[in-house]
């Protein structure tokens, strides 16, 4: 497989002898000053082509084959405009735009994203290729195919708990932004996808930059950053409806509509969305509510824009994934499993029984997570001069929920219960159903002050924000009650943490061909919480974090196909809750740091993209699970002094003609821990063994990831395509242990996409997409642990099986 892809690649490009023919040279000038726009964005729709207009206005498209072309140049403040060109020869045009009568939303993630020349590695996924995708599934596995990503699902079908990947990072390392507000839970630092059902409908585009990149408000971007922008104006009133069902009795129904732009100035647009779904692993059921409004007021200097958007969840646990010798069908080692976790009759004969790849370990009935989460976000935007202006940005998110557990045997004094005598008997035993509680609040505001020019483009910013969140359980049943009461709270642990950053962000073009970027931001992170102290009680504690992450890149216009770039930026990235509250100060770990390189070569013709992208990330006292037990018995993560990635990411687009584009890539990666420490309890002797290994490669980091979109359209409304992934083994620890790892999976899938414009709608579009085409079986995910009883080490292996052949229909209307 890494020979095919690696072959493809090479062959995408030496194949590849369209010789130069004509050449299109132009201007870009404001339609009524006649000023020349510096950084307009000039591009050939139907090819690969495309530049930005240099330091006086000009653009230069060459290698051109005679032919009609459809030019298209947009520029951030004034209408986009299209003009057909006929080549039959070289020729020189001048293109005026016209500025908006109103701000664009685009300035809102100005701070946050990155442009053509930033010297970042990044993927753009515009509405259009997420809207092919979207029949139910969560936003990480529509994002599937770009580089360095690997996906993975919980109940194996797409829907419910879903996860991501880049670089190996996963989800508490990948900031992520929408319209550049923070999203990651401020204390386990990861994003809970489940909590917003449907949102792709709602987006505009998605950025995603691979490594530090460029982001400034967030969590610490330690392998990626996802920049999702939902904000974007709709000229004309429209109602779209959409409809899916697949595999698993699973239904997707969203109503979409927008008022347009009234009097020239305001705007109303608005989702409904719910989606269910009985899922591919035993009772991981999604039951999946959301609603999306944004209303915006649009004035010649001034935007103001509200989003209101809420999500709703109800899933049944898939949370313990399948036991090894029950994924293999290892009659005798399900046996032995059975034996040395004292499963009783009902959890053995459901073991036994079930289906080897969909078994779930829970039974109860009402199994499930529960939560809502209701975001609200304030825009303003303000022109304080054509070159000069200031956005503001209020946001508020409120999260609500539990899940309920239904527990066999715990003890009394878990929930603060006394014993029960009953004659001679004292029971000290209960099975119980309880309720763990997170009810927070997140709220705060970002802010950027933007100044562009011919030369210099400057934004100052930053962000203030306050997370507060309550955690507390319930029981609310147990076989023998004792004292307690209905709902009694058993624990009670509120948390507050503020995080306040500034930055100033500096792109100067030195030459017209030399553009460099200096980005410089200081981060405050001050967290107040209960956990133990140096002798083990348990008091409220705090921390105080201060974090300067500098950032530096150039980038190199070698000819008008081809550019180079070079980046090196710093990350910081504070420990989670767990690293705080299961620890005391003496063995509390440290923050991380990232020092983080990338080299990369761009390629823009007719019919042909390539990038080529060299990354090298150094990390210092990354945080790794050892299976070592802290000062106060708990097992938590533990700094690694050195580990790294290194690798390179191939991104090819081919336009093979008319009616074939292929899209793929490729990335070929190590990543490792220069020394690792394991510890393994050892129930034998007491106490823990400690094994060291050398080089060992980091948990779920595979060495090669590869992506193809190969696309047909035989007709203009008729679309096919092959979507294959490719992810060799992973390894569930850091020992880099063949016995403990994930094997390599090579995935394909069909998608039928066919459109018609009948008189009595705009669009009516039919979907079909069968995943898995030809019934691969595999596990991306998963986790291990282990310990020495009877003299040998017991290693318990556990694995979440994705669905086989699948398939998911969708019926859109839009009026």
């Amino acid at each position: 497989m890494l020979k095919f892809y690696f072959t493809s690649l090479l062959i995408g490009l030496t194949t590849y002898f369209t010789f130069a023919q004509f050449t299109l040279k132009g201007t870009v000038k404001d339609s009524l000053t006649q000023e020349n726009l510096v950084g307009a964005v000039v591009m050939l729709t139907n090819t690969f082509k495309a530049t930005a207009t240099q330091t006086d206005g000009s653009f230069l498209l060459t290698g051109l084959k005679p032919g009609k072309y459809s030019l298209k140049v947009s520029f951030l403040g004034y209408k986009t405009a299209t003009q057909e060109i006929q080549i039959s020869e070289n020729q020189e045009i001048v293109i005026l735009l016209a500025k908006n009568t109103f701000l664009a939303d685009e300035l809102v993630v100005l701070a946050t994203r990155a442009n053509q020349k930033s010297a970042v590695a990044y993927t753009e996924v515009s509405q259009e290729e997420i809207a092919k995708q979207n029949l139910g599934q969560d936003l990480p596995i529509l994002l599937n195919f770009t580089p360095s990503v690997v996906t993975t699902s919980d109940a194996g079908a797409g829907i419910g708990y879903t996860g991501i990947r880049i670089r190996g990072s996963d989800g508490t390392r990948i900031n992520v932004t929408i319209n550049g507000i923070p999203l990651n839970d401020a204390e386990s630092q990861g994003v809970f996808w489940v909590n917003m059902p449907d949102f792709a409908s709602s987006v505009s585009s998605v950025q995603i930059q691979r490594g530090v990149g460029t982001s400034t408000n967030g969590a610490g971007a330690f392998g990626a950053t996802i920049n999702i922008q939902t904000n974007q104006l709709n000229e004309k009133s429209y109602t779209e409806v959409n409809n899916s069902y697949g595999s698993f009795n699973t239904w997707k129904h969203t109503l979409m509509a927008g008022t347009g732009l009234i009097d020239n100035k305001f705007t109303l647009d608005a989702r409904l969305s719910r989606i269910t779904s009985d899922g591919f692993i035993d009772r991981a059921s999604s039951e999946l509510k959301s609603f999306y409004t944004s209303g915006a007021y649009y004035g010649k200097k001034s935007l103001l824009r509200l989003n209101i958007f809420s999500g709703k969840e109800k899933t049944y646990q898939a949370w313990n994934g399948v036991p090894e010798a029950k994924l293999r069908g290892d009659l005798q080692g399900i046996r032995a499993y059975i034996d040395r976790n004292g499963l009783d009759t009902e959890d053995a004969n459901n073991l036994l029984t079930a289906n080897n790849r969909t078994y779930n370990a829970y039974l109860y009935d009402n199994q499930t997570d529960n939560y809502q989460q209701d975001h609200y976000q304030l825009f303003y935007t303000y022109e304080i001069s054509p070159k000069l202006n200031a956005n503001i940005a209020l946001h508020y998110t409120y999260g609500r929920g539990y899940f309920e557990q239904y527990r066999k045997n715990d003890d009394f004094a878990t929930y603060n219960l006394t014993p029960l005598t009953i004659g001679n008997t004292t029971i000290s035993q209960t099975d119980v159903i309880r309720r763990l509680w997170l009810d927070n609040h997140f709220y705060g505001t970002v802010y950027s002050l933007n100044y562009q020019s011919n030369l210099w483009n400057i934004t100052f910013g930053g962000g203030a924000n306050t997370y507060q969140g309550k955690h507390f359980g319930e029981l609310i049943w147990a076989r023998f009650a004792s004292n307690s009461q209905i709902r009694q709270r058993y624990y009670d642990n509120d948390a507050t943490k503020n995080d306040i950053n500034n930055f100033i962000k500096i792109a100067y073009q030195i030459t017209p061909k030399l553009n460099i970027l200096v980005d410089l931001q200081h981060r405050n992170v001050f967290y107040s919480f209960l956990g133990f102290g140096r002798q083990g009680q348990n008091v409220q504690q705090s921390a105080d974090l201060h974090f300067f992450n500098p950032k530096f890149g150039a980038t190199y216009q070698l000819n008008t196909n081809q550019n180079l770039y070079a980046y090196f930026g710093i990350a910081h990235r504070e420990p989670n809750r767990e690293d705080f509250t299961q620890s005391t100060p003496d063995s509390r770990p440290k923050a991380e740091q990232l020092q983080n390189w990338e080299l990369g070569y761009k390629l823009q013709a007719n019919q042909i993209a390539f990038n080529a992208n060299l990354y090298y990330m150094n990390y210092r006292n990354q945080l790794v699970l050892t299976g070592q037990v802290n000062d106060v018995g708990n097992y938590v993560r533990t700094n690694i002094p050195q580990s790294y990635r290194a690798g390179i990411e191939l991104e090819l687009g081919l336009k093979l003609n008319n009616r074939f584009t292929w899209n793929a890539n490729a990335t070929f990666s190590q990543n490792k821990i220069q020394n690792f420490e394991e510890f393994i309890d050892d129930f034998d002797n007491g106490g823990q063994v400690k094994q060291t290994y050398s080089q060992t490669d980091i948990a779920f980091s595979p060495n090669v990831i590869c992506g193809s979109q190969l696309e047909y359209k035989p007709l203009p409304n008729l679309s096919l395509a092959l979507l294959s992934k490719y992810v060799s083994e992973q390894f569930l620890d850091n020992t880099s242990n063949p016995n403990r790892k994930l094997n390599a999976f090579f995935t394909n899938d069909l998608r039928f996409i066919y459109q018609l414009k009948p008189k009595f709608c705009k669009t009516l579009t039919m979907s079909l997409l069968v995943n898995n085409i030809f019934n691969q079986l595999y596990e991306p995910n998963g986790y291990t642990f282990g310990y020495i009883a009877g003299g040998e080490r017991i290693t318990e292996n556990f694995y979440y099986p994705q669905a086989g052949t699948n398939f998911l229909v969708g019926l859109g209307i839009r009026f």
